[in-house]
C-alpha cells in the first residue's frame, strides 16, 4: 500500500504542471466535446507509458537519445503552431455554441488528443524516464503497486479536471469568455512553442 500511495502522489505532483495537454483537456471540458474520449485516452496513455518506464526503464534510456527528443521536439512545435492557426481562425470567426458538437467528430477529438500527448518530450520525460528511473531499485511487486498509484492519480486528474470544466461549462457560454479563453490558449501555446525553440536552440 505504501509503494501505492507514493507512485499516486508522486504521479499526482508530476501530472498537476500546465502543460498544452491539460489547456486541451480543459477546453474540450468546457465546450462538452467528447469530454469521457479525450480523459480517457490522457488517462490509458499515462497509464502505458508508466508501466513502459519502470519494465523498461534501461531499454528505453538507451534508444531515446538526443536525436529522437529533437524529432519529436520539431513534431511538437509544428503541431502546436497548427493548433495555433486554428484557434486564430476560430478567434476571428462567428462563435455559434449551437454547432459546437456538430463540427467536431470523435476522430478529429481522437487524433488531437493523441498529438497533445505522445508528441509532447515532456510526457516521457514524467512517465517514461522520471517514474521510471525513480522505481527501478524496487522489488517487482513494488514496481506494480507504485504504477498503479501513480495510474490511479492520472486516471482521476484528468476525468476531474475533464469533468469539472464540464460543470462550468454553463458559465461559460458567452462569446466575450470564449474570445478571452481562446486568447489565453493562443498566448499559452505560443509561449510554450518559444520555449521548446530555445530548448533546442
Amino acid at each position: 500500500m505504501e509503494y501505492a500511495l507514493l507512485g499516486f502522489f508522486t504521479g499526482l505532483s508530476l501530472i498537476l504542471a500546465i502543460g498544452a495537454q491539460n489547456i486541451f483537456v480543459i477546453e474540450q471540458g468546457l465546450k462538452k466535446q467528447h469530454v469521457f474520449l479525450v480523459c480517457l485516452i490522457c488517462s490509458i496513455s499515462d497509464l502505458i507509458l508508466i508501466f513502459l518506464g519502470i519494465f523498461l526503464f534501461h531499454y528505453f534510456n538507451q534508444i531515446f537519445n538526443k536525436t529522437v527528443e529533437l524529432i519529436l521536439n520539431i513534431l511538437l512545435i509544428l503541431f502546436l503552431l497548427h493548433f495555433i492557426y486554428t484557434k486564430l481562425k476560430a478567434h476571428y470567426s462567428e462563435i455559434n455554441f449551437s454547432n459546437d458538437l456538430i463540427n467536431i467528430s470523435k476522430t478529429n477529438i481522437f487524433i488531437k488528443t493523441l498529438g497533445f500527448t505522445y508528441l509532447n518530450p515532456h510526457v516521457y520525460s514524467d512517465t517514461v524516464f522520471f517514474l521510471g528511473n525513480f522505481s527501478k531499485n524496487y522489488l517487482l511487486n513494488q514496481k506494480v503497486a507504485f504504477g498503479i498509484g501513480a495510474a490511479i492519480a492520472s486516471f482521476l486528474f484528468f476525468f476531474a479536471l475533464g469533468y469539472l470544466s464540464n460543470y462550468l461549462s454553463k458559465y461559460a457560454k458567452n462569446k466575450t469568455v470564449w474570445r478571452v479563453i481562446n486568447i489565453f490558449i493562443i498566448t499559452f501555446m505560443s509561449i510554450l512553442v518559444l520555449y521548446i525553440v530555445k530548448e533546442i536552440l
